[in-house]
């Protein structure tokens, strides 16, 4: 078991979902349904991948940070 780090954005009429440790992305009609697809595709992935390409794909130095920045 790991844990992954979801990025969850609306875009236009649905949302996208995205993991930056692996670069995998999804998308859905609803914020839950693209963090489904976005579980789905992150274990098809580790079930397909070389464990090369699992190397070069994961950076564990990923992380959220919040930037406080004057606007106008």
């Amino acid at each position: 078991m790991r844990n992954f780090t979801a990025i969850v954005q609306r875009e236009d009429d649905g949302w996208v979902a995205t993991c930056p440790e692996i670069d995998v992305a999804s998308q859905g009609d609803t914020d839950a349904e693209a963090l489904a697809n976005l579980q789905e595709a992150i274990e098809l992935l580790l079930d397909v991948a070389s464990p090369e390409e699992l190397e070069a794909r994961l950076n564990s130095d990923t992380y959220l940070k919040t930037l406080e920045v004057n606007v106008g």
